[in-house]
């Protein structure tokens, strides 16, 4: 099955040669990513990556990244981090009627991880929340690619506090 995900990272040096790195990553399994290069010192793949698994496809791009710049730090893995707008859009609803939802249920309805001027989700978590309430037709593929991506983002924030599953922790450093 294809998944498609983004990863970012930050680049050890802004010195890089971008054109001579596109060329190294595609050679090093990356030829499945389109590159974003907007940033200076940044770098965005978004990955169309063939896999059993969602995890399959987003650990195996991070290593195949990692070969290639073993330097470079993980900064996000998406789709994981969402406002309303972003899952009004997966759903195929307006941010108004997401809106409604939420205060509907607000006694059930996923916490946010910041609230703020920009209030921020975590996909996964309302994904689950919506499927739980069995009235919305949600791919099987975007809950198990949403869940992967939150547990790197989650495992690269806990990787200095807390012992980590290796295979994760090879990878953020």
């Amino acid at each position: 099955m294809d998944y498609i995900f983004t990863l970012k990272y930050r680049l050890p040096d802004e010195g890089t040669d971008l054109d001579a790195l596109a060329e190294r990553l595609a050679a090093g399994g990356c030829d499945d990513a389109l590159l974003g290069l907007g940033q200076a010192g940044r770098l965005a793949l978004e990955f169309t990556r063939d896999a059993a698994s969602a995890r399959q496809a987003v650990l195996g791009a991070m290593s195949d990244v990692k070969t290639v710049i073993p330097e470079a730090q993980l900064v996000e893995a998406s789709p994981d981090f969402v406002g309303l707008s972003d899952v009004a859009q997966v759903l195929g609803l307006t941010r108004q009627n997401m809106h409604k939802l939420m205060n509907k249920y607000r006694h059930s309805f996923p916490s946010p991880v910041h609230e703020g001027s920009t209030t921020i989700w975590r996909l996964a978590q309302i994904l689950s929340w919506l499927h739980a309430k069995g009235s919305y037709d949600l791919e099987d593929s975007l809950i198990e690619l949403s869940q992967a991506t939150m547990q790197v983002n989650i495992a690269r924030d806990a990787a200095m506090a807390a012992p980590l599953p290796a295979d994760i922790v090879a990878l953020l450093r």
